[in-house]
């Protein structure tokens, strides 16, 4: 999935249920957008699958999970659990 547009543009996803990222698939930001302006309220547990590559800010209401080389540009945060399986988290610039 692609997001296109400045730096000042913001995205607000809020799903109901589970967020399940599959296997090798990008979330790619275009045109200035920033990780920084993403957000994923997520009402369950949210699963970033093996390879992918994920931008934004999760709001998890359980759990966080990277799985293998699945990496972000953005940020994790659950009220139970964060799971990280040789990934990699960058923080994006205020």
């Amino acid at each position: 999935m692609t997001l296109t547009g400045s730096a000042t543009a913001v995205w607000i996803f809020q799903i109901a249920k589970d967020l399940t990222v599959s296997n090798g698939t990008s979330v790619v930001l275009a045109g200035g957008a920033l990780p920084k302006n993403v957000f994923w309220q997520v009402a369950g547990l949210a699963v970033l699958g093996t390879t992918s590559q994920f931008e934004g800010v999760i709001l998890s209401q359980t759990s966080v999970t990277m799985q293998t080389g699945a990496s972000i540009a953005g940020r994790l945060f659950a009220q139970t659990a964060v799971s990280i399986q040789a990934s990699t988290i960058v923080q994006p610039s205020p």
